[in-house]
């Protein structure tokens, strides 16, 4: 494998339409592949980190949500409890009218 200068200097002189020879040209085009493979890497990387970023909000979206239902749910429990014991409270009122039967 060639260092980066020497592939950088192969790349400038290939693209200046200068003559390489037959082992130039075959360390440029290890050089390609080699800054290629780095290039998906690295994008690779970024691509796991966006995504994992993106999970993670996606959870913490999910979260939130789930802590607006359970106070909603508590919310209900309570006013259910309220009108219960309202329910309880009007049918002993009812039991005790005269003439009324148990209800």
């Amino acid at each position: 494998m060639i260092t980066n200068d020497k592939g950088k200097q192969l790349h400038d002189k290939a693209s200046r339409g200068e003559s390489l020879t037959a082992e130039e040209h075959a360390q440029l085009e290890e050089w390609y592949a080699f800054q290629d493979q780095a290039e998906a890497a690295a994008l690779g990387v970024n691509e796991r980190e966006k995504a994992q970023a993106n999970l993670q909000a996606q959870i913490e979206d999910a979260l939130a949500q789930l802590v607006r239902i359970s106070s909603r749910i508590q919310q209900t429990a309570s006013e259910n409890e309220v009108l219960r014991q309202e329910n309880a409270a009007l049918r002993q009122q009812l039991a005790h009218l005269p003439g009324s039967s148990s209800v």
